[in-house]
């Protein structure tokens, strides 16, 4: 049997957002002055129309459309960030750890997958602050949005009227996992596995436990490929010759609280 891999080093989605802690909300047209600066946490249940560019700022005051209509974007968690973050910097990293550790975790809870499901689907979540106006004024608020698209989307795809339970059903529906077309998944962005593909994610592994120091880029390379490979020749049914990809991570992403590998399998099924 021979198994090639075809290797990808990546941020998850959802860490690169995390982290992101520069930028301005520069458009005008979908605006809503009264969210702007405002001082309140913002309401859970909302729904937006987010673009990528609106999900790389800091700070978001788009306006709330009903979520019968189009939207891209649902706000599922918001709330006062914790009182030993309240004296932090505006730009603090300790923010988007927080922010990491409190999205992610509602995010699996919202969408109702277990947490492999989770980071195989084509849906993330984004996460801002207040404006630095309000922030002055002792704004300390989180918002954390699911969004129907992932860190390489050039456009987000529209979202069901709620997206709270769209993973519970096992298997979960194609229309919402992650495939790629493509030569490889490096640079590619994610479809969904209802349209024409090459490459789809079909497992994930858990490289380590919360607590755990990290181990290093090559044991997690190591790890991570050894495992995909196994694995995907399993989920393909052994076949004499096959191609698999993995995406792994790095220090920053575990300090962040990322312990999973995402294996990718070369298949149009």
């Amino acid at each position: 049997m021979r198994a090639r891999a075809i290797r990808r080093l990546v941020l998850p989605a959802a860490v690169v957002l995390a982290l992101s802690a520069c930028g301005d909300d520069n458009g005008t047209g979908n605006v809503d002055p009264a969210q702007v600066d405002a001082v309140n946490a913002p309401d859970v249940g909302a729904c937006r129309l987010l673009t990528p560019d609106d999900a790389e700022q800091p700070t978001n005051a788009s306006r709330i459309v009903d979520c019968e209509d189009r939207h891209t974007a649902e706000t599922f968690a918001a709330g006062d960030l914790p009182d030993d973050l309240q004296s932090e910097d505006y730009d603090s990293p300790k923010l988007g750890a927080f922010a990491y550790e409190i999205c992610s975790a509602k995010f699996q809870q919202f969408l109702g997958g277990d947490e492999s499901t989770v980071m195989r689907t084509i849906v993330s979540w984004v996460w801002f602050r207040p404006s630095e106006k309000a922030w002055e004024k002792g704004a300390r608020w989180y918002r954390c949005d699911v969004v129907g698209g992932g860190a390489e989307s050039t456009s987000y795809v529209a979202l069901p009227r709620t997206t709270q339970g769209l993973l519970a059903a096992q298997p979960a529906n194609d229309e919402w996992m992650a495939c790629v077309n493509g030569s490889s998944v490096q640079g590619a962005p994610k479809i969904p596995c209802d349209e024409k593909h090459n490459w789809r994610a079909v497992s994930t592994i858990k490289v380590g436990d919360p607590g755990d120091p990290y181990p290093g880029d090559k044991a997690v390379q190591a790890t991570t490929r050894d495992y995909c490979s196994s694995s995907v020749g399993a989920w393909l049914g052994y076949p004499k010759d096959y191609d698999f990809g993995y995406t792994w991570f790095h220090e920053a992403e575990w300090d962040a609280g990322n312990r999973r590998s995402v294996c990718w399998a070369a298949t149009t099924a």
